[in-house]
């Protein structure tokens, strides 16, 4: 039997909730290496409700630090629109703050993973997610257009880097293949804990639009598929519906099934939530959508030989090994490169910027 809790909050009292969430699901972080993962969308104000609340993350890393991890690391890699501005959107949400210094841009150091050959025979995760001990997934309530919800499932395709993500949408080539691919990223490494910002919720156009919806709730588990099956539930979809929720459970990575979900608050649907087409079609053919995809996909590094002065850096921290020196300046090798923007963002002259 999965577990699913249900708690009554505002930003003011969350961490009361955050303490029963790690009631009802122990962990044991002492001397161990700890990840939170927020939903750092793009670069947002924390009143949009884009991206996870800085009440929530700043409860869950108080919560952590009494516990005496070995480390603490918040960090996420921002979706289409943020690509190459990590350090801007967690800054702007007013989540590096909330951090307490624990955040770091995870994007900047990534280890390469076997995938699915029918989509992409390997991608490139962020290596703070795969060396924790534990990782704490910190959701947000929200409708998407594709998936028609996002919680904990989505939300770990922020462990991808740069424009893997779009690659990866481009691949999918049908909303129905993108759900399957959503939870294969996930189970290259599911959390062990998922705490929801449900307080002030989205509905309607998600992830990134202004139809917000005051919930007042944080809903936790141990289990993202039960705990996806009861957000669905709670904003008038039929979890069975969802063909990530679908192949999650054929993966064997929870149910779904709300007989096999112990619902520990009350569960109730939300009046006239409204939600997105089910079949996400009308983002997968949105033309200027798939456009942007293209032209992330395709974006290059390049050096300019004017400010670039040989000394290396970028080649040294590229995750992918996609770069090495030239007679003048780096070049880059185009089937490596995953477009994380790491090289533009660390180069110390701002020699380097991606066409």
């Amino acid at each position: 039997m999965f577990k699913v809790m249900i708690e009554p909050a505002n930003y003011e009292n969350i961490h009361l909730a955050v303490e029963k969430a790690f009631e009802i699901f122990p962990q044991s972080l002492s001397g161990k290496k700890v990840l939170l993962k927020p939903n750092v969308l793009r670069s947002s104000e924390a009143k949009e409700a884009i991206a996870t609340n800085p009440a929530m993350v700043r409860a869950v890393v108080n919560k952590v630090e009494s516990m005496e991890p070995a480390s603490i690391v918040v960090g996420d890699n921002p979706g289409l629109f943020s690509y190459g501005a990590n350090e801007e959107s967690f800054e702007k949400t007013g989540l590096t703050e909330a951090a307490k210094g624990y955040y770091r841009n995870i994007g900047n150091d990534s280890i390469k993973l076997d995938f699915n050959p029918d989509f992409m025979p390997s991608v490139s995760v962020s290596r703070a997610v795969m060396e924790a001990d534990i990782v704490i997934s910190l959701p947000k309530f929200k409708t998407h257009g594709l998936t028609v919800m996002t919680g904990a499932i989505k939300n770990s395709y922020g462990i991808l880097p740069g424009a893997q993500k779009a690659a990866l949408h481009r691949a999918a080539g049908n909303p129905h293949r993108f759900h399957e691919v959503v939870t294969q990223v996930f189970s290259l490494r599911p959390p062990d804990l998922f705490i929801v910002d449900g307080v002030i919720g989205m509905e309607g156009n998600g992830p990134a639009g202004t139809d917000l919806r005051n919930i007042g709730l944080v809903i936790a588990s141990d289990n993202a598929v039960a705990l996806d099956a009861v957000i669905a539930t709670m904003m008038g979809c039929d979890p069975a519906k969802l063909r990530f929720l679908q192949k999650a459970q054929e993966l064997g990575l929870g149910s779904y099934d709300l007989e096999k979900i112990e619902v520990i608050g009350q569960l109730k649907r939300i009046e006239n939530f409204k939600l997105p087409p089910l079949g996400g079609e009308a983002l997968f053919n949105n033309e200027n959508i798939q456009n942007i995809m293209r032209s992330r996909t395709m974006l290059r590094p390049q050096a300019d030989p004017d400010l670039c002065t040989g000394c290396g850096t970028c080649v040294e921290q590229c995750p992918v090994s996609a770069l090495s020196m030239g007679d003048q300046v780096p070049e880059v090798d185009q089937e490596k490169c995953i477009t994380c923007f790491c090289c533009q963002e660390i180069c110390p002259e701002q020699a380097m910027s991606l066409k």
